[in-house]
């Protein structure tokens, strides 16, 4: 009789343990069968039923607040990104034993959860730990992460992936945009189409020697003189020479100002021409009196400017 006791109580305690060990699954295949594309839209009952203890899931639950009159851009920006992260979850290959949850709460439909929380900003990213099976933590209290400005899927992915046990898991997919990449053919064969019109007129222009000359020439004067440290530096244009009067030039090494360098850019440029006109323009002056004369000019204006 003793025994038969002893073994009625034995089966009255392991049938709760039981029916709690098997709720688990269930909930998680319940809650699964209905998160197959995006994330469970939460409320209160299902946000605490979804969290409720034991679980033998992860959850991720973000609580966000969509409805304009919240103004919270971030919400809005961001729930296409989660909706992404959960998509990519759930279609990818990962363990049999590793379960995850992704869910939504809306202010709207969890006003008492906010509250609870003491939330006063979303969205809240929530991350629910297992209490049960093989993956439980003995600190079961949810990880939080706060959205100080925009995020990407990729960082919140990162994140999710850095609290979950080691193992296989879904990359992380976003969709084939057909419209980028139809306006992209599109453009292109445009840019194609008006290169092929344009082509008689422009070529001639991108062709021409003098024209790339020029550019060459004025690239040249402008790094010569300084144009980048000012740049890099921001060096001031002038300053004052302390009598009242403006100092042009900055003495010492390893300091310019912005007047000084238009000025040694113009010396250089009157150099480079004069050069250029003795080589190139002289020689083609046919009549030898004028040729002697632009000679001399040059040579002049060459010499007093050096």
């Amino acid at each position: 009789m003793k025994l038969f006791a002893f073994i009625a109580s034995s089966l009255l305690y392991l049938i709760p343990v039981a029916l709690s060990a098997s709720s688990s699954p269930d909930k998680f295949e319940q809650y699964q069968s209905v998160s197959r594309v995006a994330p469970i839209e939460l409320d209160d009952l299902s946000y605490d039923d979804i969290t409720s203890k034991p679980r033998d899931y992860h959850a991720v639950v973000i609580l966000t607040a969509m409805e304009a009159r919240f103004g919270c851009v971030l919400c809005r920006d961001f729930q296409p990104e989660f909706d992404l992260i959960a998509r990519s979850w759930n279609k990818g290959s990962k363990s049999d034993d590793l379960k995850l949850l992704f869910g939504t709460l809306d202010f709207n439909n969890g006003k008492a959860a906010f509250q609870r929380l003491m939330l006063q900003t979303a969205p809240v990213l929530l991350v629910f730990p297992p209490t049960v099976g093989p993956y439980a933590k003995v600190d079961d209290s949810p990880l939080r992460f706060d959205f100080s400005g925009p995020i990407s899927a990729d960082q919140v992915y990162a994140w999710i992936n850095r609290h979950l046990p080691d193992g296989p898991k879904p990359p992380l997919v976003r969709p084939i945009n057909y419209v980028r990449i139809a306006s992209g053919i599109t453009v292109l064969m445009g840019a194609v189409s008006l290169f092929t019109v344009l082509s008689p007129y422009i070529l001639p222009i991108v062709r021409n020697r003098n024209l790339w000359a020029a550019f060459s020439l004025i690239a040249i004067l402008l790094f010569t003189s300084g144009h980048m440290f000012n740049h890099i530096r921001k060096v001031p244009y002038v300053v004052g020479d302390g009598r009242g009067g403006i100092s042009y030039f900055a003495g010492g090494f390893s300091n310019q100002f912005g007047m000084e360098t238009q000025i040694v850019a113009a010396i250089y440029a009157v150099l480079a021409f004069s050069t250029i006109a003795l080589a190139m323009k002289a020689p083609r002056i046919a009549d030898n009196k004028s040729q002697q004369v632009a000679v001399v000019i040059w040579g002049i204006v060459l010499l007093g400017t050096y």
